[in-house]
């Protein structure tokens, strides 16, 4: 059995978006509650997030993002300057997503606290990034109860009994056609 990792603050920006993300060459699942701005270095530069997806999309690596709630203007701002995102990363709205995790080429996994944001992931310096905690994990028993988790709201297992369709109506629609 692979081992399981348990990590804090900067870690999780060490050890997911610095290590884990880059290496995709199949896929990449980013599940979170919020989402705002990221950066992450390059060399000496700090640059969005975004940018390395982008790039991940180049390189045929599929990007699904499943989010609660729409980002924060900023975020958006950054998007529109990735054309390549709009039909490279596939991007789902759900208002009871809570959960925070990665999953890269099905391999992969981190499962915690941190959303998609600066400070969740631990790129801001110290005195300004949140305590979170979470588990990262290669044991592909792991990985996969992760994906199913994920996989089942992107492919709207819930959505047929939601108590909150009115918040995401277009996904719904797609799904169950003509149900309201």
């Amino acid at each position: 059995m692979e081992p399981i990792e348990f990590i804090t603050d900067r870690q999780i920006y060490e050890r997911v978006i610095q290590e884990a993300v880059p290496a995709a060459t199949r896929f990449v699942w980013l599940g979170t509650s919020d989402l705002k701005d990221l950066y992450i270095h390059r060399g000496k530069k700090m640059v969005p997030f975004l940018e390395l997806l982008s790039e991940l999309v180049e390189r045929g690596v599929e990007i699904r993002l499943l989010h609660a709630k729409e980002p924060g203007p900023r975020f958006r701002e950054e998007f529109d300057k990735y054309p390549n995102l709009i039909d490279g990363m596939e991007r789902i709205l759900c208002p009871r997503v809570h959960f925070k995790s990665v999953i890269v080429d099905g391999a992969f996994a981190y499962s915690g606290s941190a959303n998609l944001t600066g400070a969740g992931m631990g790129a801001k310096n110290n005195d300004r990034r949140n305590f979170e905690s979470g588990f990262v994990t290669r044991d592909l028993g792991l990985v996969q109860q992760v994906m199913e988790q994920f996989d089942a709201i992107w492919m709207g297992k819930h959505c047929r009994d939601c108590r909150r369709k009115e918040f995401c109506t277009d996904y719904h629609e797609l799904i169950f056609p003509g149900e309201a």
